[in-house]
């Protein structure tokens, strides 16, 4: 890799420990081969000098394949300037990357390397053939329950069948559920359900504990289209 003398003193740079780099007269702050650069923005500093991004995509042109910019979100209160700086990168074609302190921000910096010519599958998600992890993505599959969610259900309930018999106020108990989400749950999962097809005064009830995950999760995404 390359880095851009003037980075000297970037506190990023004693993080930077799994691949080789030198600096060099460059446009960017670091250089990834020929293709890909990023470019280093303290949010902090961004507040004080809203300017200076704008001069350096300006400089950097569209001299590279992928261009990062790499950001060190050192403020209490970052919304309003990641707002901004999300809707600049969107005008530039410019990927948004965020670090909260040197550590990450070299770690992202290292990735790009390690990563540099390794195939997509490497990064791609794995398809899981883990029972829970079928459970997990049927469940999730109802708004607004997440994934999150579904692995509390799951840690709590142990399984399908518990937790489509367990009752709407105990639900509501779960962490990050609350009366709302514990209520679309329950109705979810018991309201009388349409199979693909049907009108509305021809309703199926929902089917007993038999029922697979795939058909729940089928079931649902079509009930939720109808709705």
């Amino acid at each position: 890799m390359k880095f851009l003398l003037k980075q000297r003193g970037n506190p990023l740079l004693k993080h930077i420990t799994s691949v080789p780099w030198e600096y060099d007269d460059i446009v960017p702050d670091y250089e990834v081969g020929k293709t890909i650069c990023l470019l280093f923005l303290s949010l902090r500093y961004h507040n004080l000098n809203p300017d200076y991004i704008h001069n350096r995509l300006k400089e950097l042109g569209k001299k590279y394949d992928l261009r990062v910019l790499l950001v060190q979100v050192d403020l209490k209160d970052p919304h309003a300037s990641l707002k901004n700086l999300t809707r600049i990168c969107l005008l530039t074609d410019i990927t948004l990357m965020l670090a909260w302190n040197p550590e990450e921000a070299a770690k992202v910096v290292e990735n790009y390397k390690i990563y540099e010519n390794k195939p997509p599958d490497r990064i791609m998600e794995k398809i899981e053939n883990d029972p829970h992890q079928k459970i997990i993505n049927a469940l999730s599959s109802i708004k607004p329950v997440n994934k999150t969610d579904a692995m509390t259900l799951i840690k709590t309930f142990g399984t399908l069948e518990n937790i489509i018999k367990v009752s709407e106020s105990r639900l509501a108990e779960c962490p990050g559920f609350g009366i709302t989400k514990a209520k679309k749950l329950y109705k979810a999962l018991h309201e009388p359900f349409l199979k693909k097809g049907q009108t509305k005064d021809k309703k199926d009830e929902f089917p007993d504990e038999d029922l697979t995950l795939e058909e729940l999760e089928k079931i649902v995404n079509e009930n939720q289209d109808i709705s």
